[in-house]
């Protein structure tokens, strides 16, 4: 038995490109549902970003308004939520907040409805995901290999590897980490591949074709 205790600002911040979070579940390493924390710097920032859950493996998820005053927008409907204030919303609600003061800050719970939870491994890929959506791409693929190293098991992130790296010509070293991540998750992985233009490239590579027809047999 064991039991962590932290304070917000002692857990790291990653910028992923979008809105920079804390990644609460993370740093504790939660197993069963998914956490992060984000922190306003100025007033109208956005605090979490659009998004619908609208997905096979999409999640609830119950916001917390910790302190400071923010305001939702969900599915179109402007909601004001100040401090103390719960926000629930099912899957394929269109959600977003922004900060009505400086230092708003907003904890999110999320799991997929009736499922046994499995992270993915967002907050290991994260930190090379600016230099994707940068164009980037062998940077992004070496910046992200020794996180990923250091925090193995999580499809997610060898996915997101292997679409940089097919993006930048490297295609023995993308395949093999399809098949690493196939091994953790394959329906997911499958799901993401199919219609991917990331992994164009890998296509007509034979041992491409021979992974996802092995994975598609089972």
């Amino acid at each position: 038995m064991t039991y962590k205790v932290a304070k917000l600002d002692d857990i790291e911040t990653i910028d992923d490109g979008r809105c920079p979070f804390r990644p609460v579940r993370f740093h504790f390493g939660i197993e069963s549902f998914g956490a992060n924390a984000w922190t306003a710097a100025a007033k109208g920032d956005r605090l979490i970003n659009e998004h619908d859950e609208d997905e096979p493996d999409g999640h609830e998820e119950l916001y917390v308004v910790l302190n400071g005053h923010a305001t939702f927008e969900l599915d179109g409907e402007r909601v004001d939520a100040p401090q103390g204030t719960f926000v629930y919303c099912e899957t394929g609600v269109k959600r977003t907040a922004f900060a009505d003061e400086a230092g708003t800050t907003l904890l999110a719970l999320g799991a997929a409805p009736g499922k046994a939870y499995q992270a993915q491994g967002w907050e290991i890929w994260a930190p090379a995901n600016p230099l994707y959506l940068a164009g980037k791409y062998a940077e992004a693929a070496d910046a992200a290999k020794e996180r990923i190293a250091a925090h193995p098991g999580h499809a997610g992130p060898l996915y997101n590897l292997a679409c940089c790296e097919s993006l930048a010509g490297r295609n023995e070293d993308a395949i093999e980490h399809l098949r690493e991540a196939l091994a953790i998750s394959g329906d997911t992985v499958r799901g993401y591949a199919e219609n991917d233009s990331d992994l164009d490239a890998l296509r007509d590579e034979p041992a491409f074709q021979d992974l996802f027809a092995a994975t598609d047999s089972k």
